[in-house]
C-alpha cells in the first residue's frame, strides 16, 4: 500500500491547533464479549467446538485431503493419527482466546472445519478470524463462505469496530479469500513469526464496522434464495455482489 494515497483517504478534523484528528467516537465503551455462542445460517451452523462430538468426523473429513496441504501454513499440523489430533482439539476446545468453534453442515449436522476468534481485544473493539482449517469437503463451498459471514455478523453485532484477517505472505488461496470475503489489504508484516522452524512474512487485512455496514446487505443478498436455491447452489458469486 502506499502510504501517501492512504493518508490522504483518510478522515481529518482539524483541533484548535490546526493538527488533524480522526472522527469522533462519542460514548465508546469497547465491544462486548465473544462467548462460546451458536451461529444459524441457511445452510451452516458455527457452534463451540466439542472433541467428544466433532474430533472424529473432522479427523476422518480433514484426512479426505490425502497430501495434507491444508495445514501447510498453520503452526500445527498435520497430524499422524486420530489421536495427535484429538488431544489437540482438547486443548483447543478449552482456550478462549483464540475461542475455537467447528463448522457443522446445518442438514445433516456433520462436522466440516474449524476456526477461531482470535486477538480478542474488547477495550479496542478489535478482534481477528483466525485458524481456518477446512476440509476439503468444506472449501470453496456456500457453507465457507456462509460461516465467515456469520462470524463477521456477530462480532460486528457485539460492536466490534475492526475485523482482522492475517495470513501467511505465500498463502496465496488465504489471500485470496480475504479479499473474495471483502477484507482489505493492509501490509506486509515482515519478519513477523517463526513457524515450524521458519520466517513468516504476514499479509493484513481488515474490515471495518463503516465498511461491515455496506458489505452486510450485499451478503444478505448473496444469501437470498433468489440467489442460492435449497440446494446450496448460486446463481452470483458473493465477489459479484460486493464489487457492484
Amino acid at each position: 500500500m502506499n502510504m501517501e494515497e492512504d493518508l490522504a483517504l483518510l478522515y481529518a478534523e482539524p483541533n484548535a491547533l490546526g493538527q488533524a484528528l480522526g472522527k469522533a467516537v462519542p460514548d465508546w465503551q469497547g465491544a462486548g464479549n465473544i462467548s462460546a455462542a451458536t451461529l444459524e445460517g441457511r445452510f451452516t451452523r458455527v457452534v463451540p467446538l466439542n472433541p467428544r462430538k466433532h474430533a472424529q468426523a473432522l479427523f476422518e473429513a480433514n484426512q479426505q485431503s490425502p497430501d495434507q496441504r491444508m495445514w501447510t501454513y498453520l503452526p500445527y499440523g498435520p497430524f499422524d493419527d486420530f489421536e495427535a489430533y484429538d488431544c489437540w482439539l482438547q486443548m483447543a476446545a478449552t482456550t478462549t482466546d483464540p475461542r475455537f468453534l467447528c463448522i457443522e453442515h446445518k442438514a445433516s449436522g456433520a462436522p466440516l472445519g474449524v476456526l477461531a476468534y482470535a486477538a480478542i481485544d474488547e477495550a479496542r473493539g478489535s478482534v481477528e478470524l483466525a485458524h481456518l482449517a477446512f476440509s476439503p469437503a468444506l472449501q470453496q463451498t456456500v457453507q465457507a463462505t456462509e460461516a465467515v459471514y456469520l462470524m463477521l455478523e456477530h462480532a460486528f453485532a457485539l460492536g466490534y469496530r475492526r475485523c482482522e484477517w492475517k495470513c501467511h505472505a505465500h498463502n496465496a488461496p488465504s489471500r485470496n479469500a480475504a479479499l473474495r470475503f471483502g477484507f482489505t489489504y493492509e501490509g506486509l508484516f515482515r519478519n513477523h513469526l517463526v513457524v515450524k522452524g521458519r520466517n513468516r512474512d504476514t499479509c493484513w487485512f481488515s474490515i471495518t464496522d463503516d465498511e461491515w455496514r455496506e458489505l452486510l446487505p450485499r451478503y444478505r443478498a448473496w444469501l437470498d434464495e433468489s440467489n442460492i436455491n435449497a440446494l446450496g447452489i448460486q446463481s452470483l458469486s458473493l465477489r459479484e455482489f460486493l464489487v457492484n
